[in-house]
């Protein structure tokens, strides 16, 4: 067979294989509306972190924007698809936060890659923790700057990575709360680190914020960082304020320049601005009501007292570690056989042997739920062993 009649696809085939015998294969499962057919299980695997995409004054928000603004943006934010409500939003957030200005992006995912790559580019320095988000990582990777890849939450490393550098700027990137373990970033040190050698910290908060920090302001502001000169912070819409879009929060100056130079923001179509509404409602509850942020913790506690974890988590995010991609598999669908449903993490997203159930705690959890909890994580996990 002459190599024209073979398909240039036919090296998936071989793919899906090697991915299927090694358990690591994906799919999608369709979520049904509310009402006659909809999903019943209890949902312990979302990040609406603190249960406000149901949330009636979000939802209306959402509506309300769509009345009045229509279904899209109609074109990138340099064109058409700025409006009052993205710029009265940017407003209120970078307020809430102690930010000085933001920059709406239509997702987290481009609001790192905006960031990151156009505060570093050739001839500077990116230092990057081991388990950054991979839009952290695909932002390192297109920035064209010399990237440093330190072990996880290792400040002494990234403090000499920058006192190796030869380049003239430098820039740290770090998740505030790692999403797969739900561990917190030592910021305060790495931002003394940073300021000690004239390099910017970027720090995602999208585990962080409605989370952590006064009323949820994130970790930045309760470390003390909010306003700093030298920190920007990245975010995303889709988590505590349960709509869909990223942010860029920092010095004006920062925000002119992703005016100008970012490309996911300059050549991208605007955030529709249902979405903007519907987060600009929900950043507005939270105010309103600032004990959800802490509710989050108690009710991952919780989870983390019915499995077993000794430490008390730090965010939202319950991690089990049970070893193999088969074993957390047959774990997460024995649970939503039974009602629950959880995350299950595995390679590449964990590191091999770390596969695991990740449970989110949500602020809108009632005592029936935690009960139900208890009672399932409690009879599947005694079945499965985790690893020495």
């Amino acid at each position: 067979m002459t190599r024209a009649a073979i398909s240039p696809l036919a090296w998936l085939d071989a793919v899906e294989r090697e991915r299927s015998t090694a358990g690591l294969r994906r799919s999608l499962r369709v979520r049904q509306p509310a009402g006659p057919g909809a999903d019943t299980e209890l949902d312990l695997a979302s990040n609406d972190y603190l249960g406000l995409s149901q949330h009636p004054a979000v939802v209306e928000g959402g509506v309300s924007a769509l009345r009045t603004w229509g279904a899209g943006s109609t074109g990138s934010r340099l064109v058409t698809g700025n409006t009052a409500l993205h710029e009265r939003f940017e407003t209120a957030l970078a307020e809430f936060v102690g930010a000085e200005s933001a920059l709406v992006f239509s997702s987290g995912y481009t609001a790192n890659l905006g960031a990151v790559v156009a505060l570093s580019g050739a001839g500077s320095l990116l230092v990057s923790d081991a388990l950054t988000h991979a839009s952290l990582i695909d932002a390192c990777r297109l920035s064209r700057a010399r990237v440093v890849v330190t072990p996880h939450r290792d400040v002494e490393a990234v403090d000499a990575a920058l006192q190796a550098r030869v380049e003239e700027r430098a820039v740290v990137v770090t998740d505030s709360v790692f999403s797969a373990d739900g561990v917190l970033a030592p910021l305060r040190e790495l931002h003394a680190t940073c300021r000690r050698h004239g390099a910017l910290l970027i720090v995602d908060e999208a585990h962080g914020l409605g989370v952590r920090g006064d009323a949820g302001r994130g970790l930045v502001h309760e470390a003390g960082l909010a306003g700093a000169p030298d920190v920007v912070m990245t975010t995303t819409l889709s988590k505590s304020l349960g709509s869909q879009g990223g942010v860029v929060l920092g010095p004006e100056a920062v925000r002119g320049h992703l005016i100008d130079a970012a490309r996911p923001f300059i050549f991208d179509t605007g955030i529709a601005p249902a979405a903007v509404g519907a987060a600009l409602a929900a950043l507005q509850v939270l105010i309103a009501e600032p004990s959800r942020a802490g509710a989050v913790l108690a009710h991952a506690a919780a989870l983390a007292e019915t499995c077993g974890v000794v430490d008390v988590p730090d965010s939202a995010v319950v991690s089990v570690v049970l070893g193999e991609p088969e074993v957390a598999m047959a774990a997460a669908a024995a649970c939503l056989a039974r009602g629950v449903r959880v995350g299950c993490f595995r390679p590449p997203t964990v590191p091999a042997g770390t596969s695991r159930l990740r449970l989110t705690a949500r602020a809108s959890l009632t005592p029936e739920d935690l009960d139900l909890a208890r009672r399932v994580l409690t009879d599947v996990l005694a079945t499965v062993t985790p690893p020495r």
